[in-house]
């Protein structure tokens, strides 16, 4: 790609030294280098992305079968960095065309073997990063690169070269508290300092989506905010740039919302002209769909991130915001941890509650609804554990907890200052009352003819949760309704109701259909096609 800009680029200087000044910039020419830059020969780049215990179980049998080390796994952290940092040093491979290895570590050779393919035939910005999800440790970087040192993308020297960044992805509560640490020893390697410095940035991903499933809306934001701004001070005493991976999703459960706001209320010195952030799900074709819609959406990000660069909003009394924050947060966690994780029945009752055996059967998506056969929540992915509660019009993973942290809360006068002067607050407080209000318990009671009547109680814990986080929120915001004070989303939202009851009632009496054995093939499709009007009229439920 870069000699074929060369030559374009000799064309243009011709045409403009002859007098062709408007051909080489304005024209066809131009347009053609502009393309080039952008998409070189791959077009698009991707990421690559797996789990850090695929790591470790791959590394360990490349280390058994060659002989390095035979139980890789009962290492502790220490010795785990000291045989991967040994083994990056050396220039032998590890692995041999006549070494037999396991479906799970073949796979993952082949993957990094078709990485360096796709370089070798596209160029290097054809793959450029390889996520690691759950990171939590150090090893759990090194790792990956002995998996790229095999397919030649990783290259021993002083210093090292990748071709490959790896990134690590921060998701659970825990792995974001512990984030700043890992990065910090992770600097404090020689070889990983020098090669970063040859890059000139590190990219670090932060997860939405597990971070809510596994704490709750409140605790997830705030959690993510303080990854953020600890890690700041990281990267600076490291002397690198930092880009922060926003892994959002479409719903305000898995970091919706609008993408402006989000920007500008990130924590100072955390967006240096430097984001990158996901966008998924329906909310490709409600932002990207047109020309038009992609402009707007583009300059709105582009703006944001120019605007937080320059001049970071302005906290008021920080320290006091921060402190009443964490409160907020500790109660909210032990709310939504206490429905979720220990109440009796509750597994039972989301999968019979929600549509989540028919959202697993659906052809959508690149990957299972669960991460094992389990029926632990703890298992089960993010994207149809926020689908599924969007369907029923709970929309839990948007709100819950949050109610029992503001109503906890002492100084209501503090929170109304915090909605007031806190952009983060702000924001916060905007993506829970658009969730809210286009939640219906009213509907959502309709679904628990699904559910066995032993369980119901839990539904109202649900409600009351509700009613409490919408009587908190509208008493912060000094509101009689929700969304009172935003007019324009109100009657959007409005406007589409309507319809969209209707098909939440079709959808019930279907999946009571399907349940009882029904095998007419029109109640399958019937159910895929609700789900399918119901999510895109919500338009940012998955």
């Amino acid at each position: 790609p870069a000699a074929l800009r060369a030559d374009l680029v000799e064309l243009a200087h011709a045409l403009a030294s002859g007098g062709g000044a408007t051909l080489a910039s304005g024209g066809a020419l131009g347009r053609l280098i502009r393309a080039v830059e952008t998409f070189g020969f791959h077009l698009a780049t991707l990421d690559l992305r797996q789990n850090s215990d695929v790591h470790e179980r791959v590394v360990a049998e490349l280390f058994k079968v060659a002989g390095v080390e035979a139980d890789y796994s009962a290492l502790d952290e220490a010795a785990r960095i000291a045989l991967l940092r040994g083994e990056l040093a050396s220039p032998r491979p590890l692995t041999g065309p006549h070494l037999v290895y396991g479906d799970e570590t073949s796979s993952e050779l082949a993957i990094a073997a078709a990485a360096a393919d796709a370089h070798r035939r596209y160029g290097r910005e054809a793959i450029t990063t390889y996520i690691i999800s759950k990171t939590a440790t150090v090893s759990d970087l090194l790792e990956v690169d002995v998996l790229l040192k095999e397919a030649g993308l990783y290259r021993p020297g002083d210093p090292p070269s990748a071709d490959v960044m790896v990134v690590p992805l921060f998701e659970t509560i825990e792995d974001l508290e512990n984030g700043p640490s890992v990065m910090a020893a992770y600097f404090a390697l020689p070889e990983v300092a020098a090669r970063v410095a040859a890059r000139g940035h590190q990219e670090v991903m932060v997860g939405y989506s597990d971070s809510n499933k596994d704490g709750g809306y409140l605790t997830s934001v705030w959690s993510l905010n303080e990854a953020s701004r600890a890690l700041e001070p990281v990267f600076a005493r490291a002397g690198v740039a930092m880009q922060l991976f926003h892994g959002r999703g479409g719903a305000v459960g898995r970091g919706g919302g609008s993408a402006y706001a989000a920007i500008v209320a990130q924590p100072a010195g955390t967006v240096e002209g430097r984001i990158r952030i996901t966008e998924q799900g329906e909310v490709i074709a409600a932002k990207y769909g047109t020309r038009a819609a992609a402009s707007i959406n583009l300059e709105a990000i582009v703006a944001a991130t120019v605007v937080t660069s320059l001049a970071p909003m302005q906290t008021g009394d920080e320290a006091r915001f921060h402190e009443a924050m964490r409160g907020l947060s500790a109660t909210a966690f032990r709310a939504y941890r206490g429905l979720v994780y220990e109440t009796e029945g509750f597994r039972a009752f989301f999968r019979q509650f929600t549509p989540i055996e028919e959202i697993a059967g659906l052809k959508i998506g690149s990957r299972p609804a669960s991460r094992t056969k389990s029926d632990r929540i703890e298992d089960l992915r993010a994207i149809p554990w926020v689908f599924s509660w969007a369907q029923t019009r709970v929309m839990l993973p948007g709100w819950y907890g949050a109610g029992a942290g503001f109503a906890a809360f002492e100084d209501q006068g503090l929170l109304r200052a915090m909605a007031a002067e806190w952009p983060f607050f702000a924001t916060t407080l905007d993506n829970l009352e658009m969730v809210l209000a286009k939640s219906d318990m009213a509907i959502a009671q309709r679904y628990l003819s699904l559910v066995e009547a032993p369980l119901h109680p839990i539904f109202d814990n649900i409600r009351t949760g509700w009613e409490k986080a919408r009587d908190c929120l509208l008493a912060i915001t000094g509101q009689s309704r929700l969304l009172e004070n935003n007019p324009q989303l109100d009657a959007s939202v409005r406007l589409r109701l309507p319809y969209i009851e209707p098909l939440n009632l079709l959808q019930i009496e279907l999946i009571r259909r399907h349940r009882a054995g029904e095998s007419d093939p029109r109640i399958a499709e019937g159910i895929q096609l609700s789900i399918n009007a119901i999510a895109t009229a919500l338009r940012n439920s998955g």
